[in-house]
């Protein structure tokens, strides 16, 4: 489409209009866009009527579940998707020479991760970006960037998900953790916990997801490696909880050291193996920061990756990029 068609073609159509067509495209419901857009289902229904008006040709098939896109409606999305991505570009750009991120960023993190993490930087997150309107997904569910309309997301692991772009936020490492009252009570009981072999005697708090209910590996300093068993009667999805229930005296727990650090620096959650790295799938994981493949990086993520990094500056070694 050479310049005088698109310039005709902007003139006849709103280019709000279009961002809707795309955001049901992907969303795959009036009411979710809407609840995305905070308006009325109504309204986002008839500015799709009016579109297929316009046009003279149906885009969506409707369903009782689902809107999906007609051939004509797929081949249009593919024809303006990328105009609409270089408008916000030369949007982003002039922006970025002269105001803050305006709009809307969607951020998704884990519940725990946003607890303990994301929550406690809001404050100064709204201050440094007075104009940018941020909504935070909170959900153990890796939800999918793209159709959902998401920004960015934390995700927490040794790698990166396929098709995605990121950089890391910072190392992380586990801990086996546990009261002080606890560790007392053991020494009393006969059963220390003096080195790892002796969880055996020990019922874990368990997180529960595969490996980390069944074995935990522990590295000594020479780099060996040994596999332990773990078993427990008390099986936990959410890290918080898990927390909780070791802070509490229940007994071991395998923990992220962003859970934890605050409590082993103050004394209420205790390392008994500090000589050991610890782990239940691999010994380099890492707190990432995703986003979706795009031609290009919009000013508000760009500019909130650089947030968040600087905010956890004192948790890393410096991120970088993750080679693929």
């Amino acid at each position: 489409m050479i310049w005088h068609d698109i310039h005709a073609f902007l003139e006849r159509m709103d280019i709000e209009t279009l961002r809707i067509f795309g955001d049901v495209a992907r969303r795959g419901s009036f009411a979710v866009v809407a609840r995305d857009r905070n308006t009325d289902p109504s309204s986002v229904s008839r500015t799709i009527a009016s579109l297929e008006d316009e046009l003279h040709v149906r885009l969506f098939q409707r369903s009782t579940r689902r809107m999906t896109l007609t051939e004509a409606g797929a081949k249009y999305l593919a024809r303006i998707e990328p105009l609409i991505e270089e408008i916000d570009h030369a949007r982003d750009e002039a922006l970025a020479i002269s105001v803050r991120p305006i709009g809307t960023l969607r951020l998704t993190a884990s519940i725990a991760f946003g607890y303990k993490c994301i929550a406690p930087i809001l404050p100064k997150m709204r201050k440094a970006f007075p104009e940018l309107r941020v909504e935070l997904l909170l959900t153990d569910v890796n939800v999918d960037l793209v159709s959902e309309g998401v920004d960015l997301a934390v995700r927490l692991g040794p790698s990166l998900d396929t098709g995605l772009i990121g950089v890391r936020l910072f190392n992380t490492r586990y801990r086996v953790c546990v009261s002080p009252s606890y560790l007392e009570s053991c020494g009393q009981q006969g059963k220390p916990l003096a080195l790892p072999a002796d969880l055996s005697k020990h019922k874990c708090l368990l997180l529960n997801l595969p490996d980390y209910r069944s074995r935990w590996l522990f590295r000594d300093q020479d780099g060996t490696i040994d596999t332990i068993s773990v078993h427990g009667d008390i099986i936990i999805s959410n890290p918080l909880v898990l927390t909780a229930c070791a802070l509490d005296g229940m007994g071991p727990a395998l923990l992220a050291n962003w859970l934890v650090d605050e409590a082993l620096g103050n004394g209420t959650l205790v390392d008994p193996f500090p000589g050991y790295a610890v782990s239940a799938t691999d010994f380099e994981t890492a707190a990432w920061l995703l986003y979706p493949s795009r031609a290009y990086l919009p000013n508000k993520v760009r500019v909130m990756i650089d947030f968040l990094r600087k905010s956890f500056t004192d948790k890393s070694q410096g991120p970088r990029h993750r080679p693929d």
